[in-house]
């Protein structure tokens, strides 16, 4: 199990330099304190970069904190995280500093499935009740969809991404970039792949699901199996145009429906 340098401290808030690692922090310049603080988790091989759109479509008082996975980007030098609960200690540890204001989670793919156990950590650990969790793009985690493909070739493994829709697979045909994109998206596919809770505990919070009508890699009632994990009443679910990765060419319209998500 590999851990990067400066994990969150189970059990206990995590330091300020935890949070500057493993969040980029976006709010409007000029704009209220955070009222509300939406912590946004990107998917296997995904990074921080995918929620740079959503700061300005976000209302003032509403400051979003993208989580920086490691082995890409700033911390690009770090050693993935290849265990769900290791990361989630490492990300929930590193929140310490932001549990002074209401939290929501927003996850999409690998994410949803990071968001969902990072909400049931805060629960737990720390006797904090997020006002909302979104899962995007997943099926619920007793509907699990067996797959190896972190253990195959460099050529499968990219082509499974690229079955699922096209969010920057560009960046595989240029031999420098998928020198350093492969190892943080094989560590992704082999954490999630190996991720699969015997009994998945249900939350405390609303939970909204989202998905595109043309994902190929989530069946619907797996995703409306979410249902099962939420407070009765207390479960939505919303569709987008779309592959996988809907969110990219939906994000106005799907940061619209996360407002109004946080605002029920």
């Amino acid at each position: 199990m590999s851990r990067p340098s400066m994990p969150g401290r189970p059990g206990r808030p995590g330091r300020p330099a935890d949070a500057a690692v493993w969040f980029r922090r976006y709010q409007r310049p000029g704009g209220p304190p955070a009222r509300l603080r939406l912590v946004c988790f990107p998917h296997a091989g995904g990074t921080a970069q995918l929620y740079h759109g959503w700061a300005a479509l976000l209302p003032a008082g509403v400051e979003l904190l993208a989580v920086r996975y490691p082995g890409r980007q700033e911390r690009l030098a770090e050693p993935c995280f290849e265990d769900m609960d290791a990361l989630v200690d490492a990300v929930t540890g590193a929140l310490g500093d932001f549990l002074d204001q209401p939290l929501a989670l927003f996850g999409h793919s690998m994410g949803a499935s990071v968001a969902y156990e990072s909400t049931l950590r805060l629960q737990e650990r720390y006797g904090v009740r997020p006002i909302r969790l979104m899962v995007s793009g997943r099926s619920a985690p007793h509907r699990p969809k067996p797959s190896r493909l972190h253990e195959q070739d460099d050529e499968t493994l990219i082509a499974g991404v690229r079955r699922l829709g096209d969010l920057g697979s560009e960046a595989y045909d240029i031999p420098e970039l998928r020198e350093l994109l492969l190892p943080a998206l094989r560590a992704d596919f082999r954490l999630i792949e190996a991720y699969r809770p015997a009994r998945p505990a249900p939350v405390s919070c609303p939970v909204t699901a989202y998905v595109g009508d043309g994902d190929p890699g989530c069946v619907r009632d797996d995703v409306l199996a979410w249902s099962d994990l939420t407070p009765p009443g207390a479960f939505d679910f919303r569709t987008y145009p779309g592959d996988h990765f809907y969110l990219a060419r939906q994000e106005a319209a799907l940061v619209a429906d996360v407002i109004k998500d946080l605002e029920a």
